[in-house]
């Protein structure tokens, strides 16, 4: 009988655990069995094993084979196992004599028949996770490396196929580390693939209330008739958002990896992500989940945008499930086996027409909808979320006069600057509260100590209490939203100026869900 053990990690959710590999085998039938609480797709490594050790030149033993994935109680899927199992079938039949302690070093990778090393999703998770569990080196597809070199503190060896994988194990060609040097540029920004500010003519408000929007994180509801450039404004939002840091960008790098949906050619994710379902959307799309639970809409949309288009079209249990995570920034998907949360601290932007025919109150086609229907269609939208929004903007028809004008407006470049300045000094101010990034973040804590009123402002925020019936929950993003354009203007202090302007911001056709 021969043992051998490898390591590889097992990822659920965002988080995970070292797993050990151990390869037993044993004089009997030939049998290959794989435990551990592995999916489909790792016992199909059975097959894929099989052949790409044949394949690659080496003998596949006619021997009782039992594979064992530790810790046996948790879930173990995809194909990053093909290697550590490959590798250890090998070690134990005395086909690839390992020269050094493979005690500290992790396996990834997919394998194909004929033995080469594939690409695996959730490469950049598993490699911050051996680094985290005290493992040296990590062992990945030769395409992933720069994905993995992005993780600092654990050598990085990029293998081609399994032969030059037998070649290192056995010192006869060792790997040569890999090292990143400067990420490529992310050709995702925005501004690069057409959308800037400069391109929208007219509605300056709407550009105004976008800019504080990007300032502070707040979530925004544009409301107008078709064609008045609601769409056009919100793919332009991410071109005067600020630039991610590299702890951001690694936090969306990670999601992107554990949902496949991270370019080999693009390893960092430099760009904020921009997501846009479409309404027909369901519930596991947009919030996540599936029987092992994959991230969302609103996760892949953490540390960006959440567009969501014609939204009273989406369902109305779909609207209402954001609630949570607009005020949690997190998502938790709870099944029998156990919970799994995901990021979530996205800004939510919606556009919406007045009603259903879309003319409500718009000065040159009259509207053909009924009052009790327009009532119906704003209600869609219910209001406690209303009450999570910070802005609502009016976006009316562009007169033909902007139109033809042939004066280019202020670019994304210009106005991102002011945004970047704007959340410099947040960051500056929560410098000593965790998890407090920019205004819209503040809880009670923060709103008290940095949202402080003068006699003047608390007489016009009363006054507007009453006539607006603001929530609790309203009257602290009022402040919040103050706070912003007080940062905006590089005053240190909130005025009635600033207050004023966020009143405009709350909503007047909807005004039943203030």
């Amino acid at each position: 009988m021969t043992l051998a053990r490898t390591r590889s990690c097992a990822v659920v959710g965002l988080e995970g655990s070292i797993v050990e590999v151990e390869v037993d085998i044993a004089p009997g039938l030939p049998a290959f069995t794989i435990v551990g609480l592995p999916d489909t797709a790792v016992q199909e490594a059975r097959e894929r094993v099989r052949a790409a050790i044949r394949n690659s030149g080496f003998e596949f033993p006619q021997r009782r084979i039992t594979v064992s994935l530790a810790p046996a109680d948790l879930k173990k899927n995809g194909t990053s196992y093909d290697l550590p199992i490959a590798a250890g079938i090998l070690i134990g039949s005395g086909q690839a004599g390992s020269q050094f302690s493979l005690d500290e070093v992790a396996f990834l990778g997919e394998l194909s028949l004929e033995g080469q090393v594939r690409h695996t999703q959730g490469v950049l998770p598993m490699t911050a996770l051996a680094r985290e569990g005290g493992l040296t080196q990590i062992i990945v597809p030769a395409v992933d490396a720069p994905e993995a070199a992005l993780v600092d503190g654990i050598e990085v060896l990029p293998a081609g196929n399994l032969r030059e994988l037998v070649e290192h194990i056995s010192g006869e060609q060792v790997f040569r580390p890999f090292y990143q040097t400067e990420p490529p540029s992310d050709p995702g920004d925005a501004a690069v693939q057409g959308f800037d500010m400069s391109l929208v003519r007219g509605q300056e408000n709407v550009k105004r209330a976008m800019e504080v929007a990007a300032a502070g994180g707040h979530n925004l509801v544009m409301m107008g008739p078709p064609g008045s450039g609601k769409t056009l404004l919100a793919r332009s939002l991410p071109s005067i958002l600020p630039t991610m840091s590299r702890e951001e960008s690694l936090d969306v790098t990670k999601i992107y990896s554990v949902a496949g949906l991270l370019p080999p050619e693009r390893p960092l994710i430099s760009a904020r992500p921009f997501r846009a379902p479409h309404y027909t959307v369901s519930n596991a799309g947009l919030v996540g989940g599936g029987h092992w639970p994959r991230p969302g809409e609103i996760t892949l949309s953490h540390r960006g945008v959440l567009f969501l288009d014609e939204m009273p079209e989406f369902g109305h249990h779909i609207l209402e499930v954001l609630r949570q995570p607009l005020e949690d920034r997190a998502v938790t998907i709870s099944r029998a086996q156990g919970s799994i949360t995901f990021p979530a601290n996205f800004m939510l932007v919606g556009a919406m027409n007045p009603c259903p025919c879309g003319f409500y109150g718009d000065v040159v086609k009259a509207c053909s909808c009924s009052p009790s229907t327009i009532d119906r269609y704003q209600r869609r939208i219910s209001g406690p979320l209303l009450d999570r929004i910070d802005i609502f903007a009016d976006v009316p028809r562009v007169e033909y006069e902007k139109l033809t004008d042939e004066r280019i407006g202020e670019t994304s470049g210009v106005v991102r600057g002011r945004v970047q300045e704007a959340r410099i000094r947040q960051r500056a101010r929560f410098s000593g509260s965790s998890g407090v990034l920019t205004n819209a973040d503040m809880g009670p804590v923060e709103v008290r100590e940095f949202c402080g009123l003068d006699d003047a402002s608390h007489g016009l925020l009363r006054a507007a209490m009453q006539q607006l019936h603001l929530s609790a929950r309203g009257f602290h993003r009022i402040l919040k939203l103050a706070r912003t354009i007080a940062d905006l203007a590089e005053e240190p202090s909130i005025t009635a100026r600033h207050l004023s302007e966020a009143l405009q911001y709350r909503p007047r056709e909807l005004g039943a869900a203030a």
